[in-house]
This record gives C-alpha cells, sequence and structure tokens, in this order.
C-alpha cells in the first residue's frame, strides 16, 4: 500500500469519535512505511474499525 493510501486511511480514523480532538496524524512524519502501516492498523482496531486487507498482519 501506497504512503498516501495509509495517510488516507489515517485521515479517515482521526474523524472518528474516539480520536476527535487528538492528533495521530504527526508522528507520520517520522515513521517508516512499515511502521505508519502498523500505526494505522493498530489505530484502525482501537477506534473499532476492522483490520483492513491491505496492510498484512503483522507488517
Amino acid at each position: 500500500m501506497t504512503r498516501f493510501a495509509l495517510l488516507e486511511r489515517l485521515k479517515a480514523v482521526q474523524q472518528m469519535p474516539k480520536y476527535q480532538g487528538r492528533d495521530i496524524t504527526t508522528i507520520s512524519a517520522v515513521l517508516s512505511n512499515q511502521a505508519l502501516a502498523r500505526h494505522v492498523e493498530y489505530c484502525e482496531q482501537a477506534a473499532g474499525l476492522e483490520a483492513s486487507a491491505d496492510v498484512p498482519q503483522g507488517a
């Protein structure tokens, strides 16, 4: 998955009630693509979304 696609997913999660008023996107500037994929996956799971099939588990 491209970095752009990961950032778009992260922005979508940012709008969810769990993350409103919090910034979960700034850290993306210093993360590698692999670490960003893990961050997105973790945030999605914490927000109650199912993990995307595009991000392999443990990536």
